[in-house]
């Protein structure tokens, strides 16, 4: 079973001070690289999925990234995830989105960024260091996508919804993200009171 804890008891996540500085940090970045770094703190997509994004997948009307979910047994499984309007003018911005959609080269196909995975990975963690977060297991794209999880749930979106936003194929997988403890426990105890 899966667990937001390592063995050693360390969280797996980012709590919301951390994840706010790493965005705050990615504001001085390339702007490429800010723009991964909010597709990925907004998605909580993989990072694999983040590098498969293309201009096609943006859905600037509804307001969605579509992203083909990378871990399925099978080609073909997609799921669109709500996003901010400020991420989706970022994109048309950095990757002029709203031109691409429009031509008819077949730019559309094109991945938004062409990083290896392992670059994508360096890039982030170079945020996280300049966020002045530790060197732990959480402070990784991993640990974005873990705090997405628990922001929601914190915010009380349904876990069927949360569930369908990461792509999980188990709901019991998605129910993780409620084993939140210190600020976040907190947060969803005060909706009780």
């Amino acid at each position: 079973m899966q667990s937001l804890y390592e063995a050693n008891g360390e969280r797996k996540y980012l709590n919301k001070d951390e994840g706010e500085a790493f965005l705050k940090a990615a504001e001085h970045a390339e702007r490429e690289l800010r723009t991964f770094c909010g597709i990925l703190a907004y998605t909580g997509c993989r990072i694999s999925e983040a590098l498969a994004l293309t201009a096609d997948r943006v859905d600037l009307a509804s307001g969605t990234i579509v992203f083909e979910s990378l871990k399925k047994r099978k080609k073909g499984v997609y799921r669109a995830v709500p996003v901010p309007p400020a991420l989706l003018d970022a994109l048309d911005l950095v990757h002029g989105i709203r031109q691409t959609q429009k031509g008819k080269d077949g730019g559309r196909k094109e991945r938004l960024w062409t990083w290896s995975r392992a670059t994508a990975w360096r890039h982030v963690k170079a945020v996280m260091v300049a966020a002045g977060l530790p060197d732990a297991a959480y402070a990784s794209p991993k640990g974005l996508r873990h705090a997405f999880g628990v922001a929601a749930v914190g915010k009380g979106i349904p876990l069927h919804l949360v569930q369908r936003w990461l792509g999980h194929a188990q709901l019991t997988t998605t129910a993780i993200y409620a084993d939140a403890v210190g600020e976040e426990e907190r947060h969803i105890a005060s909706r009780m009171w």
